[in-house]
């Protein structure tokens, strides 16, 4: 590892995994302690979280953690005073939750559309909004949100309140970033494809033919393969880093070139 973010104090909000293996989260949080940050893992999630957290000690690096459900404006206040409490400051805002509930306009109950956008969004603000003001007394910094390519293109079945409010989330960090690019303070989104997490693993372990889905999954990718939580944390990173220190307001796509072959190049 190189140091991209050696001294560096991040939150990583969604650290937690929802299961075994390497979710976006967890690799964001192991990837920035690799790289000389002091990492805040925060999840809702006691377990979870505490996971991530034994694997960067064990590495012999820096992490705390906080326990907390972020849609409450109260506790993420919390968790970014968490982090002045242990690191001083804090220097980068890395958002990863998120959740789905499948369904199209006239099928999605209203109360799953406010749950999604709740966890999706609201939660986004509320860290943000408690973020920014610690950000700008240490002299700016970054956040990065993980966003996806369904908030930029439609895929085979409808998921409008993911839909929806991943492009909310997308349209909060280019207003965040608009706002305060003035007063060093950067905001970007990567944008995830196919991508091979636990989360997504729970799907299609479920299905009939779970092999048939991971193949079909990946015959979908002009690269042929889906991503992993480490292609998302590589760009994530890069984003946080001072080697994107002139970048502001994008919306970086890791998706194996999904993007080009729908058609959506402008994105």
């Amino acid at each position: 590892m190189t140091g991209r973010v050696e001294g560096k104090r991040v939150a990583v909000i969604g650290a937690g995994s929802v299961g075994p293996g390497w979710g976006n989260g967890k690799c964001a949080a192991v990837l920035y302690a690799r790289e000389g940050a002091r990492v805040l893992a925060v999840d809702r999630d006691a377990a979870a979280v505490q996971a991530t957290a034994d694997l960067i000690r064990q590495e012999g690096h820096d992490a705390v953690t906080f326990v907390g459900d972020m849609t409450d404006p109260a506790a993420a206040c919390a968790a970014i005073r968490a982090a002045e409490d242990a690191f001083g400051g804090l220097d980068i805002l890395h958002f990863n939750i998120g959740i789905s509930t499948r369904g199209g306009v006239e099928t999605t109950r209203f109360e799953d559309w406010q749950r999604v956008f709740s966890i999706n969004v609201d939660a986004a603000f509320h860290v943000t909004q408690a973020a920014l003001p610690v950000l700008q007394r240490d002299g700016g910094g970054a956040i990065v949100y993980i966003t996806t390519l369904a908030a930029h293109l439609n895929g085979p079945y409808p998921y409008v309140g993911y839909e929806a409010s991943k492009a909310a989330l997308a349209r909060l960090s280019r207003s965040v970033a608009a706002e305060y690019a003035a007063r060093g303070v950067r905001s970007n989104t990567v944008v995830p494809g196919m991508i091979d997490t636990p989360h997504v693993e729970a799907h299609v372990a479920s299905s009939p033919d779970p092999a048939e889905v991971r193949a079909t999954r990946a015959a979908q990718v002009p690269m042929k393969r889906q991503g992993t939580g480490w292609d998302v944390a590589e760009a994530a990173l890069f984003l946080a880093s001072d080697a994107a220190g002139f970048i502001t307001g994008v919306d970086l796509r890791v998706d194996g070139g999904m993007g080009i072959l729908m058609g959506n190049a402008a994105l």
